[in-house]
């Protein structure tokens, strides 16, 4: 009771000193002053709401004139994912997001965004329930039952009522109120988490059978890694699927090949034609007046050529680099060796249910220890990470936690110092004379800057953290975009709850407990009396009380942050600046208006962290419970429009991130329990109440093990029975001979992108047309074109692919198509510096739509050769923009790396082999009625019969000419390993009991059990 009542002094000012070093010693101690925290509440409120309401009206007037920012899918997207269309009505935004359902949102924006605005509205429901009983039970009893004889007098009215909110001049029997909320609050979050994972459960099945998700590649296929030296083939990885699950059909495999250095090559390649295209933008800035020297710069670093010491001329090395760059991927690709394998491959079935199968009995059984699981989509594959091993991934990721924690370590101390000073003016007023007369002299000034400055500051510095992690991630071994995602979440939501919870909010009452616990000691106790008297549970309370008006404050600030995301107030401030100040290139005009990716990460480690702050505090200052409802209820439709209209998912996960979400949502509801069970005992409340929360952590623990076993594997298999065995249609008799029943076609392969990924050609803004000769002028020869050997007048190089136009400065006739072999820069019109003309390319496609999923393109097929990426299937992208597109589109050329197919059957033809089958039940005049682009001799067949050493030459013929029909036994289908067709086993590998006599040796039943028992 004495460290009580001494604590009480010091809070209510009683203790005091004029020494400047025992000044600061006190305000670490209690950084947080009532008067003027109370004061910033009320002019954050104002401020926030204020300032949101003017950012909003100011979006609803530029957004019908700014269609580029504020609805730039709307003018992109194709018809499919295309958004409901807007009115040019001052608020005619509102009704369109009101509408749109959650099924229309899965459809058109994706899986991963449906999942996050249901997240987002189950947290303004869980806040808006919890307000009305925090608000309701714990407000009352807090202000009606407080202990008149330790309650504050020297306080202001507002902010003695600020202070009688909390739990900290309550004691004994009142505290029941506390045990009631906590057991009310966990039922709350668990009865909002059960309802939304069942929901979530049904969106991921509803996604199963979506027409994108059935006819995609990696929904049927599966990857492995770790796979041992012994099985690195094609023939390896279907031993290793008939060892976990034998299944009707045979997968198509393939085991991932050495691409030696070509990734790295063409990352180099990158980023030395942006820097050209950055050396030239500021170099060519005005054409007429150039500057008098050329700009200079210092040779790349992993540029080994090189020999000259020193700065070079910028646009003569980089022109040579990417020459240089060039020959050496060429030179690389064409040097892989097919038979060097890497431990990693994939496998593609023809039925969704036989891949899921397999992926699920491959949790428990995994042959020689090689991991197996559901393939991602190609575009999510991070590739240089899959060849790593087990042991070499576990060492990174070791590393990549101690920087973590060192991260985390080291922002103490500035965590510190911002919760003592600039959370509190008045603590550095204190210790800084200069600063305290201006202080005392404009208190609402100091007032407003104090309810700014901090969680402004705060949050600045977490705009990098996201960057450093995911770097981290990469380094640690991740194999996917996605896991890369998670992981960055896990991190970013770690490293909040630890420095801003524990650190910030606590560090505070740690030194206070340090101080009490000396002074007691020089008193005479003893160091076990010293540290009970010291109190450091009581302690703490009131550290956190004290400190929560600040975080009153920080949650009304991000209602301001959600009206700047939908005004796009840092997307506008920087494209103006540079574009002002700067020179920025074509390439960067083309980006900054396309729609820009979404920060799933980011985003939900903000909505979770402001939940627990939220939640922990529920008990401590129940005021903040309304405060993050508002923020949610206005956010979540905020983040709606912005989802429909201006972000894109650029790698669609299905989903996944619930997980993270729920487990994550339940941590916070444990430590929320945690601090209700301090505040009950710091109170002088009875240890029965503190044992009344002891079964809330263990009924969480078992709701999520429940709801693990309910729903998690439902949500992640389409299917975890093998019901494709029992098909009698696939094992079917006709005149004792198995009836081929028509497969899906499906013979299509992973491949690393390295080894098809065109080149990018450097832009340059066609008002800089007329002065590339005179730059290039003697140095045209740089990869070996002839100017006039033969002649005594100077001509200048004509384009082979343009004729009449100079060879690398002609302007692309059709901005969608690759620039021709002959270009050393693509020349760019104002006119075109728009995404709508590059949004097909893979430069910018990739980087702005999920791999061309949102402008029409297939989620992720590939041709049936195992390298070469798909030819897209179905109408060419659906234009909405008016602006020349289509009739440019009829007369320009295709592009000059594809060519027509055969004209045999050429209406079939047009298709994949995957979709003909399915689209022969359709009219030509649907979407097969437009020009697609196709390859040449790409049937699945074809290929099949090219490395047949039975067929005949005769049959070899008709795979380049026709797909044939399933029931011609002349034709080798996917199911044609059921049939006898071939001999052996699997294609081209000889049976085990070849040579031997009989036909039950050849029988492929018998040869898949026999590569059973060899594989376990």
């Amino acid at each position: 009771m004495d460290g009580i009542r001494l604590l009480q002094a010091r809070q209510n000012g009683e203790s005091g000193s004029g020494d400047p070093g025992q000044t600061f010693l006190n305000d670490i101690e209690d950084p947080f002053r009532q008067q003027a925290n109370a004061s910033s509440i009320w002019i954050a409120l104002g401020v926030s709401l204020g300032t949101m309401v003017v950012i909003t009206l100011i979006f609803s007037v530029l957004r019908p004139h700014n269609s580029v920012v504020y609805a730039p899918k709307l003018k992109h997207a194709d018809k499919k994912h295309a958004p409901p269309p807007i009115g040019n009505g001052l608020f005619a935004w509102i009704a369109p997001v009101v509408r749109t359902t959650e099924a229309q949102i899965v459809d058109k924006v994706g899986m991963d965004a449906a999942v996050f605005l249901r997240f987002t509205r189950m947290c303004r429901n869980i806040m808006l329930v919890l307000s009305l009983l925090g608000c309701g039970i714990l407000i009352p009893t807090h202000v009606i039952l407080a202990n008149s004889a330790i309650t504050p007098q020297n306080l202001s009215a507002v902010a003695k009522a600020f202070a009688l909110m909390t739990p900290q001049y309550v004691q004994g029997a009142p505290l029941w109120a506390h045990v009631v909320c906590s057991w009310l609050f966990d039922l709350v979050i668990i009865s909002f988490l059960w309802i939304n994972w069942r929901a979530v459960a049904r969106l991921r099945r509803h996604y199963f059978e979506s027409a994108e998700y059935q006819n995609s590649l990696h929904s049927r296929s599966l990857m492995m890694t770790d796979i041992p030296p012994k099985d690195r083939s094609d023939e390896g990885i279907l031993r290793i699927c008939d060892a976990v699950e034998q299944t009707a059909g045979i997968p198509r495999a393939a085991i991932a090949r050495n691409v030696k250095e070509v990734p790295e090559l063409i990352d180099q390649h990158s980023e030395a034609v942006r820097e050209l295209e950055s050396v030239l933008a500021k170099y060519l800035k005005n054409p007429d007046r150039l500057p008098a020297k050329r700009p200079l710069m210092t040779p790349f670093k992993a540029d080994h050529r090189e020999k000259r010491v020193g700065k070079v001329d910028s646009i003569d090395y980089l022109t040579r680099r990417i020459r240089d760059l060039e020959m050496e991927i060429k030179e690389a690709r064409e040097s892989i060796d097919k038979r060097n394998a890497m431990p990693y491959g994939f496998a593609t079935y023809e039925h969704i249910e036989e891949a899921h199968t397999v992926a699920f009995a491959a949790r428990k059984r995994q042959p020689h220890d090689v991991v197996i699981r559901l393939a991602p989509k190609p575009n999510d594959l991070i590739w240089k990470n899959l060849p790593l091993s087990k042991q070499t991934r576990a060492g990174r990721r070791l590393v990549n936690n101690l920087w973590v924690v060192l991260l985390t370590l080291v922002w103490i101390v500035p965590n510190a110092l911002i919760a003592i000073f600039l959370t509190s003016l008045a603590n550095l007023a204190a210790v800084w004379p200069g600063f305290k007369k201006s202080f005392d002299g404009h208190p609402t000034l100091w007032s407003t800057v104090q309810a700014i400055a901090a969680p402004a500051l705060t949050s600045l510095v977490y705009l990098f953290l996201p960057i450093i992690f995911r770097r981290l991630s990469i380094r640690g071994g991740d194999t996917t975009k996605t896991s890369r995602e998670m992981h960055v979440t896990r991190s970013l939501y770690n490293f909040f709850v630890f420095n801003n919870l524990i650190v910030f909010s606590c560090f505070s009452a740690i030194w206070a407990y340090v101080s009490l616990v000396i002074q007691y000691r020089r008193a005479g106790h003893s160091v076990g009396g010293a540290l009970v008297e010291a109190n450091f549970a009581y302690r703490i309370m009131v550290a956190l009380c004290t400190v929560s008006p600040f975080w009153v404050n920080w949650l009304l600030q991000r209602n301001l942050g959600a009206a700047a995301d939908l005004a796009q107030v840092i997307t506008l401030s920087w494209v103006w600046f540079s574009r002002t100040f700067l020179a920025p290139t074509p390439r960067q005009t083309i980006e900054w208006t396309a729609p820009p990716p979404f920060d799933y990460a980011s985003y939900y480690n903000y909505f979770l962290f402001y939940t627990t702050v939220s939640i922990c505090y529920a008990t401590l200052q129940p005021i903040v419970l309304p405060v993050a409802a508002l923020y949610f209820v206005v956010d979540s439709w905020l983040k709606k429009y912005l989802l429909l209209y201006v972000f894109i998912t650029k790698t669609e996960s299905g989903g996944q991130f619930w997980n993270i979400v729920f487990n994550r949502m339940l941590v916070a509801t444990v430590i929320a329990n945690l601090v209700s069970g301090l505040v009950i005992r710091a109170a002088q409340g009875t240890w029965t109440m503190v044992f009344c929360i002891v079964p809330l952590p263990f009924i969480i623990l078992a709701f999520k093990l429940y709801c693990r076993s309910a729903f998690e594997n439902q949500s992640k298999y389409y299917t975890k029975a093998n019901i494709t065995l029992q098909d009698p249609e696939a094992f079917s008799t006709e005149n004792g001979v198995r009836k081929h029943r028509r497969p899906d076609r499906v013979g299509v392969k992973f491949g690393h992108p390295a080894l098809y990924k065109p080149l990018i050609t450097p832009m340059v803004h066609a008002k800089a047309q007329h002065v590339l000769p005179q730059i290039y002028r003697g140095r045209m020869d740089i990869d070996g074109a002839n100017t006039g050997d033969y002649s005594d007048i100077a001509m200048d190089p004509m384009s082979q692919s343009q004729p009449g136009k100079l060879a690398r400065f002609a302007p692309m006739a059709d901005p969608r198509a690759a620039a021709p072999p002959d270009s050393l820069f693509e020349v760019v019109p104002e006119g075109q510096l728009d995404f709508a003309y590059f949004k097909n390319r893979a430069e910018f496609g990739d980087e702005h739509g999920g791999e061309g999923e949102l402008y029409g393109r297939p989620l992720d097929l590939v041709t049936e050769r195992s390298h070469t990426p798909a030819s897209y299937v179905g109408s060419p992208p659906y234009n909405r923009t008016g602006s020349g597109f289509e009739s440019r589109s009829r007369s320009a050329s295709p592009a000059p790396s594809y060519a027509p197919v055969r004209q045999q059957r050429a209406e079939e033809l047009r298709w994949h082999p995957a979709y003909r089958e399915q689209n022969r039940q359709f009219s030509s005049g649907d979407i097969g009625a437009n020009e697609i682009y196709k390859h040449d001799n790409e049937s699945e067949r074809g290929l099949l019969k090219a490395g047949d050493p039975h067929a005949t030459t005769e049959s070899r013929s008709l795979a380049s000419a026709d797909e044939g029909d399933a029931d011609d036994p002349g034709v080798y289908t996917v199911d044609r390993w059921r049939t006898g067709v071939t001999q052996g086993g699997y294609v081209n590998v000889p049976a085990q009991g070849a040579g031997l006599s009989g036909d039950d040796e050849m029988d492929y039943d018998r040869y898949r059990s026999g590569g059973r028992r060899a594989a376990s």
